[in-house]
């Protein structure tokens, strides 16, 4: 009597069936692909309103830039901006000139940026694991194919990318120039070998004769010239901290650096990158030199800036909550390498370092931003694709177990690890089930948009959250029980991909509307109501995305008492205007004393209050305004 198969098993013989036809493999990959990159980062990715307060400082900088073509200083309403260099607003710039001024474009350098992480990530460790295959003499597509797949869908689908890679600021640009020069390296220094092997002497003399590093070895250069340009000299000292840590640890430092012609990198590095620092500075002397180089680098990495601080254990709170639902499998996919066995490590091949590579990769920035006394969650978003490819392995496993036969074993560390793992992991969606059940009373409430704590309690989102994380609990905790490991990533990446579309995307369409909505509506009221000569204050807030969306120049007060004190000085002015444009919020703009025959509501718009001032009452009347 024929046994049926199980679901698990049944997904397995279906993607074993599918691996062995080549050409299908290489369809069904692309079209995976494509899909989690849309759900990830195309979807809906132009359809909510820019984010005050970060977000709008690029997109109105690189507006800027293409309409009067000075692409060398960034500017934002009026005045120089000196935080980022200007890879990021170049490439918003020309997203413009492609598809227009609006969202899309902003965001789409940071999307491209996500999915060609996710592309590299997937390539790298398909290839890795089939230079392993190749050198054990083993044929294994299926774990091949499903653990590069993995790879690629954890490095797409986890909280920290998905926010940032649909966020218009550097940051994802960032991580992408720096992850994809990793990859792009580890590709160049297991090729190098792989191609000695295969080629024999002959060969291997040929390239040590070369003056040009290997193709991999030239884009880690170009891509980490890019990450200079994007956000400055983290761009290159992290990807040289990592990959020296890596080289030194397995003891090929020397040889490796000879091989990438060390000095020629440094030169094509310092070529692509440099001019344009050469000529900001040559156009703003010291002013940039203080403000990018001392306030941004400096100052971050040594003082606390803006009140980012945050205790030492911050980043293993954001790394534990934004790579969730994996987190919880980082500690046994490190174990699993065993990396203390220095020895060992270095008498494996190098397509079969990529394991310690990624944990390299990983402490080693962890470790950079913990020690930095500046903390922000988007500072860790380079070592997402690292931790991704870590779990990934750990996986890859289950699938390669499957494939041998009972005399032989892949799984070297204890199967306690993993079932400890994953019942914390059971703990953990359960918590999180119990948090969103609860979610509008644990929120702060936003006095920019009063009533969204109520509206989304009314909208049912918190309790379908709830429901789906508790669901995806108790199936892991029946696959934990049936010991169907291989379904458990599985589990897990269905799980987030259904938060995303059912309760995410919905929250933030919500939250547009309640808190950014009303900033698009006072624009639109700002750019109707001005006169020609009207000065626009803004005062107790600062909303840099009414400056993108009306085109107009502000001039941000932040307190009442300073707006007060600024206004009466205009009125007393003997060529003073005849009225000027005044944003507040509604809940201050009776703090400023106004007299009422001095100024007319033209707007209210949320929070949000747009007045006009008359300042020739204000002088027949003799008014004082202090």
């Amino acid at each position: 009597m024929r046994m049926k198969l199980s679901f698990p098993h049944a997904v397995e013989q279906w993607l074993t069936n599918i691996v062995k036809r080549p050409a299908l493999a290489v369809t069904v990959a692309i079209l995976w692909l494509v899909v989690i990159g849309w759900v990830g980062y195309g979807w809906n990715l132009g359809s909510v309103g820019l984010i005050d307060e970060t977000e709008p400082l690029f997109a109105e900088a690189s507006r800027q830039m293409l309409i009067t073509g000075d692409w060398i200083t960034p500017y934002f309403n009026g005045e120089t901006r000196f935080d980022k260099p200007a890879l990021i607003y170049w490439f918003q710039a020309i997203a413009y000139a492609v598809i227009g001024v609006n969202e899309w474009a902003v965001r789409l350098p940071s999307a491209l940026a996500a999915m060609g992480v996710m592309v590299l990530v997937f390539y790298t460790v398909q290839w890795a694991l089939a230079q392993t295959d190749e050198s054990e003499a083993v044929s294994s597509r299926t774990r091949r194919y499903f653990t590069a797949s993995v790879a690629a869908a954890v490095t797409a689908l986890n909280p920290e990318m998905i926010i940032w890679g649909r966020t218009g600021v550097s940051d994802m640009l960032l991580t992408g120039c720096i992850a994809s020069s990793l990859l792009c390296f580890f590709r160049g220094y297991a090729e190098s070998e792989v191609g000695s092997r295969s080629a024999g002497g002959e060969k291997s003399d040929t390239r040590s004769r070369s003056l040009m590093p290997n193709k991999w070895y030239f884009a880690c250069y170009v891509l980490i010239a890019g990450a200079i340009l994007t956000k400055g000299p983290v761009g290159i000292v992290l990807p040289g901290l990592i990959i020296g840590a890596f080289l030194l640890y397995v003891g090929q430092l020397r040889a490796v650096a000879r091989e990438m012609r060390l000095l020629l990198g440094l030169v094509i590095i310092f070529c692509l990158s440099v001019p344009w620092y050469v000529l900001v500075i040559w156009r703003n002397g010291w002013n940039y030199i203080n403000s990018f180089f001392g306030y941004h680098n400096l100052e971050r990495f040594t003082e606390v800036v803006n009140g980012h601080s945050a205790p030492w254990y911050f980043y293993f709170l954001i790394v534990l909550l934004l790579f969730a639902p994996y987190s919880v499998y980082l500690p046994v996919a490190m174990l699993r390498l065993k990396f203390w066995q220095r020895s060992h490590w270095r008498t494996q091949a190098r397509s079969q370092q990529l394991g310690l590579f990624a944990f390299v990769w990983f402490v080693t920035i962890f470790s950079f931003f913990t020690i930095a006394v500046t903390k922000l969650p988007s500072y860790v978003l380079p070592l997402m694709p690292a931790a991704a490819i870590l779990v990934s392995l750990l996986w890859g496993d289950f699938f390669a177990q499957a494939e041998l036969n009972s005399n032989q074993k892949v799984i070297t560390y204890p199967m306690t690890f993993l079932q400890v793992s994953s019942w914390i992991n059971v703990v953990f969606l359960s918590v999180l089930s119990v948090a969103f059940f609860h979610l509008p009373h644990l929120i702060g409430r936003d006095p920019a948009a009063p009533n969204f704590q109520q509206s989304l309690q009314d909208s049912g989102l918190p309790t379908m959250g709830g429901w789906i994380w508790l669901l995806f609990a108790v199936i892991s905790a029946v696959f934990i029980l049936r010991r169907h490991w291989q379904s458990m990533v599985g589990i897990q990446l269905l799980g987030f991909v259904a938060f995303l579309i059912i309760v995410l995307m919905p929250a933030i369409f919500l939250m547009d509307q309640e808190r950014q909505l009303p900033l698009r509506n006072l624009s639109a009221a700002v750019v109707q109501f001005q006169q020609p000569t009207e000065e626009i204050i803004m005062v107790g807030f600062k909303k840099p995305s009414v400056v993108f969306y009306s085109h107009k120049q502000m001039k941000f007060i932040k307190l009442t008492k300073d707006a007060t004190e600024y206004i009466k000085n205009i009125a007393n002015e003997s060529n003073h205007p005849a009225s000027m444009l005044l944003l507040t919020e509604k809940r201050n703009f009776f703090k400023m004393d106004l007299q009422p025959d001095t100024y007319k509501n033209l707007a209210i718009k949320g929070a949000y209050q747009l007045t006009r001032l008359n300042f020739k009452k204000m002088k027949s009347q003799k008014l004082d305004i202090s």
